[in-house]
């Protein structure tokens, strides 16, 4: 029974089924909240806890997707290249509102932790929330802050922007293609971009901009916004 299931054939079931059970709740329910990434997440973890198998292995055996996570980039690269022109036309909006984005970013945490009294530790593991994980877990550990609280902040910061982003949007009557785009791409990284071109090609492509733009930029604005308010 054990050879069954610590084999890389079954963790890769367990990815792949596990997701489209989320995305089939989803289109049952018809509720934004319960997007598959909140779904698949608590099942995999159940599954692994049951069955005695080691997260490392999990990772290990996922390594196809994990691949796959490369050409999906380049994808949105080949969409920002069919959108140049739009892109061109607002670069200085795109580049002022990542850059406020990036500030607004790293400040609301210091702040916030700051107004509720949290320890230095958690000033430090959320600072590069708005970023994509990889970046934000080398920018906390450079800060000295725990990596793993890192990588659970942006997880949950792409779920928040992913579900409640199009309801703000909509909201306050937001109807400008890239201006949504930036919105999704600059607070939801990766899943505010599967989001966004889902709202349209335009959309998609600006977001997937932002994500780049925003990890440069905050990773100058962290050092620098921390040499203005010492942690």
């Amino acid at each position: 029974m054990e050879n069954l299931i610590h084999n890389v054939p079954f963790m890769l079931a367990l990815t792949l089924g596990s997701y489209l059970l989320g995305v089939w709740v989803k289109k049952k329910s018809g509720l934004s909240l319960l997007h598959p990434f909140l779904i698949c997440i608590p099942v995999i973890a159940a599954v692994l806890k049951f069955t005695g198998t080691s997260v490392q292995f999990y990772i290990g055996a996922n390594k196809m997707i994990d691949f796959l996570l490369g050409p999906s980039v380049v994808s949105l690269g080949l969409l920002m290249y069919d959108h140049l022109e739009t892109i061109r036309k607002h670069l200085l909006s795109i580049l002022a509102s990542v850059f406020t984005g990036s500030l607004v970013g790293v400040g609301s945490v210091y702040f916030l932790c700051r107004f509720f009294g949290l320890d230095d530790l958690f000033v430090r593991s959320m600072e590069a929330k708005s970023v994509t994980t990889p970046i934000a877990m080398d920018i906390t550990a450079s800060l000295g802050g725990d990596v793993s609280l890192a990588a659970v902040t942006v997880i949950l910061c792409g779920f928040i922007g992913t579900v409640f982003g199009p309801l703000i949007i909509r909201m306050f009557h937001i109807e400008t293609p890239v201006a949504k785009g930036l919105a999704l791409g600059c607070c939801s990284h990766g899943l505010g971009t599967s989001k966004a071109i889902e709202l349209g090609a335009v959309e998609g492509a600006v977001s997937g901009l932002a994500i780049a733009l925003m990890g440069i930029m905050t990773a100058v604005a962290v050092p620098l916004f921390n040499m203005i308010f010492p942690i």
